[in-house]
């Protein structure tokens, strides 16, 4: 797991243990359960930011999927938490040498 997640991860638990996606889900389906239920744009304006697709939102919130719909958008946005950071990491740049800096 990248370090980036686990410092998240720490602050929230105090550093008492490694999250599993498992667990990661959960905490953000929690919060996801909220904003369903109270802020329903304020949830779609961040699917949006996190750039999740519409497609995988909308089967998400499906009413016939088998998984419930807080659950399903978490594991979206944990799926795509990942990628991100996966994408960071392949194409890091090291700093520019006196960048800015006359």
């Amino acid at each position: 797991m990248s370090q980036e997640i686990n410092s998240i991860f720490n602050e929230i638990t105090d550093g008492k243990e490694t999250p599993s996606d498992e667990q990661m889900i959960q905490m953000i389906s929690e919060r996801v359960e909220e904003l369903l239920e109270r802020n329903i744009e304020l949830l779609m304006s961040y699917l949006y930011r996190l750039d999740v697709a519409e497609a995988k939102i909308n089967a998400a919130l499906d009413l016939s999927a088998i998984i419930p719909p807080h659950v399903g958008i978490a594991t979206l946005i944990w799926q795509r938490q990942k990628e991100r950071i996966a994408t960071k990491k392949k194409y890091k740049q090291d700093p520019i040498d006196n960048w800015g800096i006359e």
